[in-house]
């Protein structure tokens, strides 16, 4: 029994540092919107997870070379836009356009990858959520 209770207990406490790291992650988006500029393409922050995603040129997300610069990019931030009632149904939309990447200053490069990667790891749960969401209807009924 005790085992069980373990488990449980490393669950739960896996589950509540998951919603601490996403409540802090909000706090720091949310403030990094406003730095870099994002705040000036979209009107609100909430508007910000209509994009089906948030892609960064000019500069790595890769884990192995994190924040390298590609010489010759631009460092810019674009959002996948998706209208199901256009022609074109997707459209990449430039939230934040920084010049040359070689040439950014090194703060406000690492602040623009910041914010791409806290966006990524927001949109992550809100995907969770969702399909959560639908799988209810999936449920047997002795569950």
């Amino acid at each position: 029994m005790s085992s069980a209770l373990d488990r449980l207990k490393n669950l739960t406490n896996k589950i509540s540092s998951y919603e601490l790291a996403r409540k802090n992650n909000l706090e720091i988006l949310k403030n990094l919107y406003g730095e870099i500029g994002i705040d000036k393409k979209v009107e609100s922050f909430e508007k910000l997870f209509a994009f089906k995603a948030v892609n960064l040129s000019g500069a790595s997300l890769n884990k192995e070379n994190l924040g390298e610069v590609k010489e010759g990019k631009y460092l810019q931030i674009l959002a996948i836009g998706y209208d199901k009632n256009a022609v074109i149904k997707a459209s990449n939309i430039s939230l934040g356009y920084y010049g040359r990447a070689q040439n950014v200053d090194e703060v406000l490069k690492n602040k623009v990858i910041e914010f791409v990667l806290r966006y990524r790891f927001e949109k992550s749960f809100m995907t969770l959520e969702h399909y959560h969401e639908m799988l209810e209807g999936f449920k047997p009924e002795n569950v």
